[in-house]
């Protein structure tokens, strides 16, 4: 069944096609939240919020649009939210820890693993940046789709592509500076 035709007997009451988009959607989309946030339990908390929202505003889906291209939309706005509600987080916990006689004790808790980028890229990326190169490089997207994923005009895409790879050199070149000749 396409995808047009489980959206309407999702709206018509049938509940269980919309497990089949679920099923359709949610290795990309958890990949990607992987990408993004860092760690697999933030992204599994974010796929399903995105899910959630996607059924809850189902009737107002365009169906002009690309299903994956609008749930994309939703999980990225959730990253980001996601993100800087760590952020803020970390800020408090800082604080809390610098205090005279503070009880915080020593810990990390946006102890992240790196998922497969050279040293110190995935730290240097921002949440945008990192769902820019994942939807290029994992799901193959276009400047321009990614753009209208993100709500951002192409050239900016395109601008934050261009970055991203120009990070990657860097950092990879300067990797290779400091291995050892033989």
């Amino acid at each position: 069944m396409d995808e047009q035709a489980l959206i309407r007997r999702c709206l018509e009451g049938d509940s269980g096609c919309f497990q089949q988009i679920v099923i359709n959607h949610k290795g990309p989309l958890m990949a990607t939240a992987i990408t993004v946030l860092g760690n697999r339990q933030d992204a599994e908390d974010i796929c399903q919020e995105t899910f959630v929202q996607a059924y809850r505003h189902l009737s107002s889906f365009d169906s002009g649009r690309n299903l994956r291209a609008w749930l994309y939309t939703i999980l990225y706005r959730r990253c980001v939210n996601a993100a800087k509600r760590k952020k803020k987080l970390a800020g408090i916990l800082d604080r809390l820890k610098a205090e005279p006689g503070g009880w915080m004790p020593s810990l990390n808790p946006h102890k992240t693993e790196p998922v497969a980028l050279p040293s110190g890229l995935y730290e240097s990326l921002n949440p945008r940046e990192r769902t820019v190169l994942t939807l290029w490089v994992n799901e193959g997207y276009t400047a321009t789709e990614i753009a209208a994923i993100l709500g951002y005009p192409p050239g900016t895409a395109r601008y934050d592509l261009f970055n991203i790879r120009k990070k990657i050199k860097t950092l990879t070149e300067k990797k290779h500076e400091k291995l050892p000749s033989r």
